[in-house]
């Protein structure tokens, strides 16, 4: 006899099911009743279980509606070819990479003069509490949020490219109008890290309960100095990021033909 309590037993025979496909993406789950028969369980119980399910992100619930199982269509972005200038793109980064992958694209944006907080501060090298300008956008991939994205430039960059401080979208990407314009980003320091989302966050991205946030912070940098640093916030669920990195031949040769 399982020496587990009944409401995780319920959990874990529900997620069996989820992960061998018997309910997939999108289904409803039998109702209540239905599982507490199966189980012969009460209805807090099963309720319990049903909750931990939601609490770990794996279905959600509707008022009247029972419960459904998340759809999770993952987007996989490769890290290191993002903003690659010599990589061919049409719009910038993001609209392109999503675009490739046969998806549609759209993202707003807000543009601001802020003060640079210590964290900002610290990666530009610049004093804290200096003057700023932050581009925020929010992105979505097929209609469904997918990222926010927080870049920061220092106060020196705002004369020689005055376009940072325009509201709306920059078309070509602001690392290529930077270039441009002989700023040139020739490489990057990217850290990853992972934490439950804000308030804020839980909102803008529609993230269910015990999803988490994936938080890439990428500091780029001129030859003289950084340029800018870009906190791109990602529904955990949703997400998945890749890295090539050295000479990757022998990959490309012993793939199946």
């Amino acid at each position: 006899m399982s020496k587990q309590p009944k409401y995780q037993q319920v959990a874990d025979a529900l997620r069996r099911e989820i992960d061998s496909g018997t309910y997939g993406p999108g289904s409803r789950l039998p109702s209540e009743s239905e599982l507490m028969v199966r189980f012969n369980a009460s209805r807090n119980t099963v309720r319990s279980g049903l909750n931990l399910l939601v609490s770990q992100g794996l279905i959600s619930s509707s008022q009247g509606l029972g419960y459904e199982v998340r759809k999770h269509e993952v987007f996989v972005l490769n890290a290191s070819r993002f903003e690659n200038l010599t990589f061919p793109q049409n719009g910038d980064a993001y609209s392109t990479d999503v675009t490739n992958a046969g998806r549609r694209p759209h993202q707003t944006f807000r543009v601001e003069l802020t003060n640079a907080p210590e964290y900002i501060a610290e990666r530009l090298k610049v004093d804290v509490g200096s003057r700023a300008v932050l581009r925020f956008c929010h992105r979505f991939v097929d209609d469904v949020p997918w990222s926010t994205q927080a870049t920061h430039y220092p106060e020196w960059l705002i004369e020689q490219a005055p376009r940072l401080t325009e509201p709306g979208d920059i078309a070509e990407g602001t690392t290529r109008y930077l270039a441009s314009l002989g700023i040139e980003q020739i490489g990057y320091a990217d850290e990853i890290s992972t934490r439950m989302p804000t308030p804020d966050e839980a909102r803008l991205l529609e993230i269910g309960a015990g999803v988490p946030v994936l938080l890439w912070t990428r500091t780029g940098y001129s030859n003289e100095k950084p340029i800018r640093c870009t906190i791109t916030t990602l529904r955990g669920d949703l997400n998945r990021m890749n890295y090539e990195i050295g000479d990757l031949s022998a990959r490309d040769e012993n793939e199946p033909q």
